[in-house]
């Protein structure tokens, strides 16, 4: 195993990959370099002399600038590196227009639903039009785990707070993401259960929803009855056996739909479990698969590179919009935009937004960006595409499934056993996390530093989305958790 890595040749600074004491001389890509301090696994050793004010250089870009002279063998962190970013910024489009070879196909065991759309599980959902309903969805789940067997893998209530007393976007956005998680794959069936004084009630939703299967969609109004769980126990029993009809079949990987998400990110995460998944990402799209990339404020300082990937000049119009939009949301609320990374991350050895942004964006991959999506909005275009969603991990999950992804990739150096409204797969950065936290951890590509290479992860690791796919339960659904969480912004009435 290597001591230390220095990611790119124009690097002044390199990581250490495991814990390394003062005065230990390291050879970092065949330079001696003493340290002067002890430098935690994950953080930044400096390898070439940094004046005051000079940039920091790591990814082979500026992830900020010294605050103080900084020497040879000092270790690099928060106490003399500070941000370079600014707020709104003019970019020019200088497409670098990047390709992914087709390679052959891939199969998995996925459920045909009658409108073409593929699904990984076939699970009834109970969705609330507003958090009122949240016990009774409860229950009902709790109840109902009695109709699960056959092809029918299981029942899961989605509560949330919302759905009344609110105002603007934030009301659009919650009947927006409702329809969303009615029309979704894994779902062979919906309980829609309302309360019926509400904001978004029934009647409201359904102009959302639009046309939809009788058989798998059924609608619940609490105050329209008098025991709404003899009701509720009805409709479900009938969404039962309608889901029990359909049984896995084979079905090409250009059907997948892959979120990608990061959280509770350390100094390793940008250089082992993020460029793993952003070669899984190139190694789907050259199937013809889909991948989405979320969390827009961990793309400030690295999203130029995003931005040139863009395939045509209206896409990378609307990243600058996506970027600057959110940009714009932070300001509004009279909020820095750079007030990151968190303290977990800094721990991990994340100095700054930059340094953050440029780990974060690695699970891109190389392909050229074919798709910008709002927030809740349907994902259209097979290949990469970005989706506007804030950071939290809940928020931007529940983000990439309602816009369309069966699984979610999730990367993380310090570990979390959430889950999202799809199987979520956690993926450590590092071999330590994997083996103190086996419970939460599907795969481990920590690896990477150890006996095995990018490319090799990245094949195990689209082997195991296709296990995922096919039935193979995550960590989070053997624990029974299952998440959901709408981006709120504005008023409460």
């Amino acid at each position: 195993m290597q001591d230390v890595i220095k990611i790119n040749q124009e690097d002044n600074v390199a990581v250490a990959l495991r814990p390394i004491a003062k005065g230990e001389t390291l050879d970092i890509a065949g330079t001696p370099v003493t340290t002067l301090e002890e430098i935690p696994q994950g953080h930044k050793v400096a390898i070439k002399p940094i004046a005051q004010g000079g940039n920091v250089i790591k990814y082979g870009f500026c992830i900020g600038i010294a605050k103080e002279d900084i020497k040879v063998g000092q270790w690099v962190h928060v106490h003399n590196i500070k941000t370079a970013l600014g707020d709104l910024l003019t970019y020019e489009y200088e497409p670098t227009n990047p390709s992914v070879t087709e390679t052959e196909h891939a199969y998995f065991d996925g459920f045909r639903r009658t409108d073409g759309k593929v699904g990984v599980r076939n699970e009834i959902w109970i969705v609330p039009t507003v958090g009122c309903v949240n016990s009774i969805a409860q229950a009902l789940e709790k109840a109902s785990k009695k109709f699960i067997g056959g092809s029918l893998e299981d029942v899961i209530s989605f509560p949330h707070p919302y759905g009344c007393s609110q105002m603007g976007d934030d009301q659009e956005h919650t009947r927006t993401v409702l329809a969303d998680m009615i029309h979704h794959p894994n779902a062979a069936g919906v309980l829609v259960l309302g309360l019926g004084c509400e904001n978004s009630n029934i009647p409201v939703l359904k102009e959302y929803i639009g046309e939809y299967d009788e058989q798998r969609v059924k609608f619940l109004q609490c105050q329209d009855v008098e025991d709404e769980m003899d009701t509720a126990m009805e409709l479900i029993e009938e969404l039962a056996q309608y889901a029990k009809a359909f049984q896995r079949e084979k079905i090409d990987a250009s059907e997948l739909v892959i979120g990608m998400k990061c959280g509770g990110s350390d100094g390793l995460s940008g250089i082992t479990a993020n460029p793993v998944v952003g070669a899984f990402s190139d190694l789907l799209i050259s199937k013809g698969g889909t991948t989405i990339l979320t969390e827009v404020p961990e793309m400030f300082g690295a999203e130029t590179i995003l931005m040139n990937r863009c395939q045509t000049p209206e896409l990378f119009d609307k990243t600058v919009c996506l970027i600057n939009d959110f940009k714009n949301y932070f300001t509004s609320h009279n909020q820095t935009i750079y007030e990151n990374p968190s303290p977990g991350n800094k721990k991990g050895g994340i100095s700054t937004l930059e340094d953050k942004s440029l780990g974060c964006t690695q699970k891109s991959g190389s392909a050229p960006v074919k798709g910008v999506l709002a927030y809740g909005e349907q994902v259209k275009t097979k290949g990469l595409n970005l989706l506007s969603a804030p950071g939290n991990d809940l928020v931007a999950s529940t983000a990439l499934a309602v816009s369309g992804a069966q699984i979610v990739l999730f990367t993380t150096g310090r570990g979390t056993p959430f889950a999202s409204p799809v199987p979520t797969v956690k993926i450590s950065s590092n071999s330590a996390l994997a083996g103190k936290k086996n419970n939460w951890i599907d795969f481990n590509a920590g690896r990477m530093v150890e006996d095995k290479s990018k490319e090799e992860l990245a094949k195990e690791l689209f082997e195991y989305v296709l296990a995922v796919a096919s039935g193979k339960k995550v960590k989070a659904e053997e624990a029974g958790f299952h998440d959901m969480a709408i981006f709120k912004q504005g008023v409460t009435l």
